[in-house]
């Protein structure tokens, strides 16, 4: 039978989100292939490349012998600032090679790739603001194309803060909260725009921007925070660069010749929110027609920034859905509190505002209600309030450089209805890859809520919560929860440029011990920096996960030389080589047992914690460094493992598998670490885990370091349906006891909500956190049971693990050679029916493991689920029945 010849789908550079403004001049090429009449065990042999730069120079083509379709070198030369090339592949397969059609053509385009390709200056307001919050200012520039039609023209621009272009009164891009947060005393991201069709050849044109005081100069930080953390003034930095068909380049660039004057927004807060006064509006401000130019002030040129101005691999923030209201609830105290019904981050936004002259709406935004009230307490000092005073004329109005974590808004002065208010949804706008999906609609709500939380605090940078007043960049969070962020999107090209910001950030430090949060904002004074396990371990092991989820060597050898000097020079060490037991250790943070304001206070103890990861990270180097071929790191660090392996075994686990302070924490970190020797040390371990767990009644007895890993550990010993049952446990603390209490993201500690519908006494208290969601990548890895057994799922293990009350699972994600699927159903009886459809390449040789190259498969045995199932808990004698679960 002749096998169909599969489509490659798509082009792709880099890690970058489109191609258009690529920061890199000679960047690297992955295709994806999609099935055409399910090809099966199809793989790649060679490839051609085709490369047109402009219709003068003909088409330049590439053959390479080569499996290798995702990150291949770019086999041109490279390009300069601006410079445009089309490219398009064919890949040729099959028993007898042949060709798969050419890939539509795709367009990769430099940006400004040197700071000298920058002839704009840093302009500011003609009168420097004395304090905070500052007011934003708004810019304008005139100018006339005297030749036309315009054949080409870009934008390029950045701010200190965070900006909104238009050019003739034409918002420029979709963009929100451009250029996004950076360190920015050693990057500034730059946006790129294609104004071709904003212009208006041979008549007057404007370009207009309003800038606010962003991340740049605003208030950050908990316990009131700080200001002008990176400066005290606003600036705009702009180049737009026409290139008519007929004519020379016309080049416009922010300077002394352009007009400013304060914005009718009074103040726009990343914590506090936005006020904006109707009444101090100019119409038309942004447009070529505007009458009161000559009302404006000069600008100041300030000094050009000495950060490196670069172009972002990451999409940047956008507006993905609109969320209409559910209720309209009126309070006990009589308020007006709109529920969205889903606790999300962005903004509200209302088409058609009609209040009288003068009169000022509020707007204040919190995720939960308490005692039939809004619940503002968790956010702190953070005011999360808009306010709008009207002119009297109707008014689309949305806050323009702010943005709120909430699910409900009191409103103020205004009669609310279901169709007259929406909430718009923000955040960086990665690609979705992963899917899951079972038969237990609470799993999946589970599955949803994380994704939502991720969703909220993927907002430029990866954050820790979206709403009180700290929204900052926490090392130890990302690290636990990147594997299940990179199976839900594409995060190669966000958490990429934040780990150059970790580099920067870590290696200014003589100890080079990364701060807490990136970018590094709290003061030293009120948090110091000391090293930590866990949260520090990012450098080595955040790289590490997105090299497992994208197969890119180069995220590893850029970012060595910060893992190298973790290990090397940033952790604390005693004599014995592991860590330092005299310092303090958040180790198994918030587990659920510490009281509300000692949130560190863990049954585990901290240096334990910090052992097993030391182990496993030094570990995870070794075999980075070999990968990267330093081979006498990869000696040192191979053999300090197996040391510090040995000493760790000798300092907490004795010769029958037995482990000091053995929680469920510290036994989940050997299993999964593998820091035990002997199977009878494992079998020791899991039994005693598996007792642990039956014995808390299947409740959750672990934080920060122990949720990631506890459902691995038990189902790696032999015990799924422990994991499952943990899973599916409802009372406080589990997974589905927020779910039982209306959650639709996940919370920050177990019992954020007490279950009296009070909040935790705590100070600290978020219910938009998804560290506690980890618990998701157990879904994707056991439940679906997918996972890679290569870098960038190049060979994939398929192996679901059924239990539970769970009769169906199914999984999808794009990987970087094409899309997987996989679904299992237990059927009646016992039969087993799986279902796998892959792009892959084809791999052999291995006895114990069907292997199975692209296509369609399915396959059937028998399989009992309900094995074991339920599990009884462990009780004292006098109680006679557990609690019901569902």
């Amino acid at each position: 039978m002749e096998l169909t010849q599969p489509i490659i789908n798509s082009l792709s550079f880099e890690q970058h989100s489109t191609g258009f403004g690529i920061g890199i001049s000679s960047p690297r090429i992955s295709w994806r292939f999609t099935a055409d009449g399910n090809p099966r065990d199809w793989e790649q042999t060679a490839y051609e490349i085709e490369i047109s730069r402009d219709s003068s120079s003909g088409v330049e083509l590439y053959r390479v012998e080569s499996s290798h379709s995702v990150l291949v070198p770019w086999p041109s030369e490279p390009l300069e600032s601006r410079g445009v090339a089309r490219v398009r592949v064919r890949s040729y397969g099959g028993l007898i090679p042949a060709p798969t059609e050419w890939s539509d053509w795709m367009t990769v385009e430099c940006g400004l790739l040197e700071k000298k390709d920058w002839t704009a200056q840093a302009i500011t307001g003609d009168v420097k603001q004395q304090e905070g919050p500052l007011r934003p200012i708004r810019f304008r520039k005139t100018f006339s194309i005297p030749h036309g039609p315009v054949q080409r023209a870009r934008l390029y621009i950045t701010s200190l803060g965070v900006f909104q272009a238009y050019i003739n009164g034409v918002p420029v891009g979709d963009h929100f909260m451009a250029p996004g947060w950076t360190s920015y005393h050693h990057r500034l991201n730059y946006e790129i725009f294609d104004v071709s069709s904003l212009l208006r050849p041979g008549e007057s044109n404007t370009i207009a921007v309003e800038v606010a005081e962003g991340w740049y100069a605003g208030r950050l930080g908990f316990l009131g925070g700080r200001r002008y953390l990176y400066g005290d003034e606003m600036a705009l930095i702009a180049q737009l660069e026409i290139q008519p068909e007929n004519g020379a380049e016309l080049v416009i660039t922010s300077d002394s010749t352009w007009k400013s004057h304060q914005s009718a927004i009074i103040s726009s807060e990343i914590y506090d929110g936005e006020v904006y006064n109707a009444l101090e509006e100019q119409a038309g401000w942004n447009s070529h027609s505007f009458a009161l130019e000559s009302s404006w002030n000069s600008v100041r040129e300030i000094e050009f920034p000495k950060a490196e101005l670069v172009a972002p691999n990451a999409p940047p923030v956008r507006v993905t859905q609109v969320v209409k209201p559910v209720k309209i609830i009126i309070t006990p105290s009589h308020k007006k509190i709109i529920d969205f019904g889903q606790n999300l981050v962005g903004r509200v936004r209302i088409p058609k505002l009609n209040i009288g002259s003068g009169d000022t709406l509020v707007l204040t935004h919190a995720e939960v209600l308490e005692d039939q009230e809004l619940g503002t307490r968790p956010l702190r000092i953070a005011k999360c309030t808009d306010k709008v005073t009207s002119a009297g004329d109707e008014l689309n109005w949305a806050p323009q450089f702010s943005f709120h974590g909430f699910r409900y808004v009191q409103v103020e002065h205004w009669d609310p209805t279901l169709d007259n208010i929406v909430a718009e949804v923000m955040h960086t706008d990665l690609t979705r890859t992963g899917w899951f999906k079972s038969s237990h609609p609470m799993i999946n709500k589970l599955h949803e809520n994380a994704t939502w939380s991720m969703r909220g605090n993927f907002l430029s940078i990866p954050t820790d919560c979206p709403q009180r007043d700290e929204r900052l960049g926490w090392t130890g969070d990302i690290q636990v929860f990147a594997p299940s962020a990179s199976f839900l999107y594409k995060t190669s090209g966000m958490l990429g440029d934040w780990l150059k910001d970790l580099a920067l950030e870590q290696l200014e430090n003589a100890n080079a011990i990364p701060p807490f949060v990136v970018p590094s904002v709290i003061s030293e004074e009120l948090w110091p920096i000391f090293p930590q396990a866990i949260w520090d371990d990012v450098t080595v092991l955040l790289p590490w996960t997105l090299y497992q989820n994208y197969g890119d060597t180069e995220v590893l050898r850029r970012q060595y030389p910060s893992m190298t000097g973790w290990l090397d020079r940033g952790v604390q060490r005693g004599p014995d080589g592991l860590w330092d037991d005299s310092l303090f250790q958040l180790g198994d943070w918030l587990d659920p047992t510490a009281p509300p304001d000692q949130p560190g206070n863990a049954r585990t103890d901290g240096t334990l914690v910090a052992d097993a990861y030391l182990v496993h990270v030094t570990k995870i180097l070794g075999d980075i460094s070999a990968l990267l071929g330093e081979s006498a790191d990869a000696t040192r660090y191979t053999s300090e493992h197996h040391k510090l392996k040995l000493r760790f075994q000798e300092k907490y686990v004795s010769p029958e598998g037995w482990l000091v302070g053995d929680t469920q924490t510290a036994l989940a970190l050997v299993l999964v670490f593998d820091l035990l020797d002997t199977p009878t040390q494992v079998v020791a371990a899991g039994t005693r885990l598996a007792r642990s767990v039956r014995k808390s009644k299947f409740q959750v007895s672990t934080g920060f370091a122990g949720t990631p890993l506890i459902s691995h550990a038990l189902t790696k010993t032999g015990y799924p349906q422990l994991a499952y049952r943990m899973l599916q446990e409802k009372n406080c603390p589990s997974w589905m006891y927020p779910i039982t209490m209306g959650a639709t993201t996940i919370w920050e500690r177990w019992d954020s909500m007490l279950p009296d519908g009070s909040i935790n006494p705590g100070e600290m208290t978020s219910f938009n956190h998804y560290a506690l969601g980890s618990i998701i990548n157990w879904l994707h890895k056991t439940v679906a049971g997918v996972s890679p057994l290569e870098p960038g799922w190049r060979h994939i293990l398929v192996q679901p693990v059924p239990g539970g009350t769970v009769t169906s699972a199914e999984a999808i994600y794009e990987t970087s050679y094409g899309r997987l699927e996989c679904r299992w159903e237990v059927k009646e009886g016992s039969a087993f029916h799986l279902e796998a459809h892959v792009i892959l390449p084809r791999h052999s040789g291995d006895e114990n493991s069907q292997w199975v190259g692209s296509g369609k498969h399915e396959f059937a045995t028998t399989f009992d689920s309900q094995t074991d199932w339920p599990p009884k808990a462990l009780l004292p004698p006098m109680f006679e029945s557990e609690d019901s679960f569902i």
